[in-house]
C-alpha cells in the first residue's frame, strides 16, 4: 500500500491518504501543545514514542474484541488506520478526580470516587470543548441514543483493559479521552490515540506523573517519562 499525499494536518498528527481508499496513514509529530495551543513546544522523538505507545495500547485493544481503526504500524511514527466517519464528541473516562474535574467541582485531585465518571464533550475548540449531555448531544443531531449507549459500553470496556494493562506496567490510569467513529458498515469503533498525551498516568509507587502535565505544568522530563512509559508497556506486554 502506497502512501500519497497529506489530506490533514492538526497539531500533534498528520493524516495521508493511500492508494486504499479506505485506508489512511497517520503519522505522529513531535509538536506538543497545551491549553488550546498557547504553549507549544517541539520534542525530539516525541512523535516516535506517542506512536510506539498508542499502537501497542491498540493492538492490545484489538486483541480483547475492542474495535478500533487501528491495523499496523508504519514505519518509526505511523499507523496504517482503518477511513472512520469521526464523531464529533470525546468521551472522557474518569477513575480518579484530576485536572479540570478537580478544578471545575472545587476537589482535591487523587481523590477515587465511587464510581467511573464518564464525561461527554463536545469537540469544539473555539467554544472550550465544552461538556453536554446525552440529549444535547441527540438533539443537535451528533448521535442517537442507541449509539450513545454503545460508545459508553465500549468506554466502560476501553477502560477495564487500559487499567488492567497499566496495572502490569505498575501504572494508575487516572483518566483518559477517546474519540470514535462510524465505519463504512456503520458501526462504532475507538477512532483515536491513546498515549500521555490522551491519558493521565500517574506511577503507582511514587504518584509521579508520567503523561502530558510534565509539559502542562513545567515539570520537565518529558520524553524520559514517555520513553518509560513505553518501556513499562513493552514488558508488561511481554
Amino acid at each position: 500500500m502506497r502512501e500519497l499525499e497529506l489530506i490533514y494536518e492538526g497539531k500533534s498528527k498528520q493524516i495521508f491518504k493511500t492508494d486504499s481508499s479506505d485506508r489512511v496513514v497517520i503519522r505522529f509529530k513531535d509538536d506538543t501543545s497545551a491549553f488550546y495551543n498557547i504553549k507549544r513546544a517541539t520534542i525530539a522523538n516525541k512523535g516516535r514514542l506517542t506512536c510506539d505507545i498508542s499502537s501497542m495500547v491498540l493492538e492490545y485493544l484489538n486483541c480483547h474484541n475492542i474495535n478500533t481503526h487501528f491495523i499496523e504500524r508504519v514505519g518509526d511514527d505511523g499507523q496504517l488506520c482503518r477511513v472512520v466517519e469521526h464523531v464529533p464528541v470525546e468521551v472522557i473516562v474518569r477513575n480518579v478526580v484530576a485536572g479540570s474535574m478537580a478544578k471545575r467541582l472545587g476537589m482535591d485531585e487523587g481523590i477515587v470516587p465511587k464510581n467511573t465518571i464518564f464525561d461527554l464533550v463536545l469537540r469544539r475548540s473555539d467554544l472550550g470543548d465544552p461538556l453536554i449531555n446525552d440529549h444535547h448531544a441527540v438533539a443537535m443531531g451528533l448521535l442517537s441514543y442507541d449509539e450513545l449507549a454503545k460508545m459508553y459500553e465500549m468506554s466502560a470496556a476501553i477502560n477495564k483493559h487500559l487499567v488492567e494493562l497499566f496495572d502490569k506496567a505498575g501504572i494508575t490510569v487516572v483518566d483518559f479521552k477517546i474519540e470514535f467513529g462510524r465505519a463504512a458498515d456503520g458501526t462504532l469503533v475507538l477512532a483515536d490515540e491513546l498515549s500521555p498525551d490522551t491519558c493521565r498516568l500517574w506511577d503507582k509507587a511514587t504518584g509521579e506523573r508520567m503523561d502530558k502535565d510534565r509539559f502542562r505544568r513545567d515539570l520537565g522530563r518529558v520524553r524520559e517519562t514517555y520513553e518509560e512509559v513505553a518501556e513499562r508497556l513493552h514488558n508488561a506486554l511481554k
